[in-house]
């Protein structure tokens, strides 16, 4: 018989699709813990059952306040309890970092236990440079806020990794296109399902192919990082054109010279002149 486990707070990572990923530690841990907090107690109920295991369900989500906090606080002081997420590693794009933030200033134990996650997972299979790479979690759902961070994170010298929603996935890659011309771009979805699918080429190929296939399922977007000519000679008239068409000159010489750390006078001098 397992040793049973000390009280404090035991970070799960969860499957991303296949059930088969649960670890076998992960799953061990869910044994043991009193209660589980998670996102959605259907879905985590749904994992259990797989596993066979019945325990107390807390709804832990980004709607979740001090109260809710505290309360688990004070159940973790006393006893083991897991954190989980819908799916992957908890705490990416994931509210539960307030609650570790306060489990260490309590002073109780914090575990995180490895496992899947969905940026990890496309990164590894989109064949784009992985030796350095940011994650931008989700892109704004507004156009000229989603441009703003594709212009702002575009000088960055690594693969950009992004989740979006099949719905914005056409208006994503539109903007892409336009802010980051020229970039390689991945789209991986259906992560370890049935239908896994992680495709790649230029905005307007990948455009082309949504536009005839519309897409399914959670999506992984990777950006490939600017190549060495593009680092230095950006492309100034194309991304202060895609700025201009939603902001004012200097707010777009703001965005522009930010991003490719170009002199912003020149970068708002040149804006002018095109608007």
């Amino acid at each position: 018989m397992d040793d049973p486990l000390d009280p404090g707070l035991y970070i799960v990572a969860t499957p991303i699709g296949n059930l088969g990923d649960i670890t076998v530690r992960a799953s061990g841990i869910l044994r043991g813990v009193s209660a589980i907090a998670c996102e959605d107690t259907r879905i985590t109920a749904r994992l259990l059952n797989h596993l066979g295991i019945k325990k107390r369900l807390i709804r832990y989500d980004d709607h979740a306040g001090e109260r809710e906090r505290d309360y688990l606080l004070g159940l973790m002081a006393e006893e083991p309890v897991a954190l989980v997420s819908d799916a992957g590693t908890p705490l990416i794009s994931d509210p539960g970092y307030r609650l570790v933030r306060a489990a260490r200033e309590a002073g109780i134990a914090v575990t995180s236990l490895p496992g899947p996650n969905a940026a990890i997972v496309a990164l590894t299979l989109a064949g784009l440079p992985s030796d350095r790479f940011l994650f931008g979690g989700f892109l704004p759902s507004k156009d000229k806020a989603r441009r703003d961070v594709l212009a702002e994170l575009g000088g960055v010298r690594a693969t950009l990794v992004f989740y979006e929603t099949a719905p914005r996935l056409a208006d994503t890659l539109v903007a892409i296109g336009d802010v980051l011309p020229g970039r390689d771009v991945g789209v991986a979805r259906e992560l370890t399902k049935k239908f896994e699918e992680c495709r790649t080429g230029t905005p307007q190929e990948l455009m082309a192919h949504y536009a005839a296939h519309p897409p399914k399922g959670e999506i992984v977007l990777l950006v490939g990082p600017p190549d060495d000519a593009a680092r230095d000679d950006y492309d100034l008239d194309a991304l202060l054109r895609a700025e201009l068409a939603y902001a004012k000159p200097s707010q777009a010489a703001a965005t522009v010279s930010k991003a490719t750390g170009l002199d912003r006078k020149l970068v708002y001098a040149r804006a002018l002149e095109l608007k």
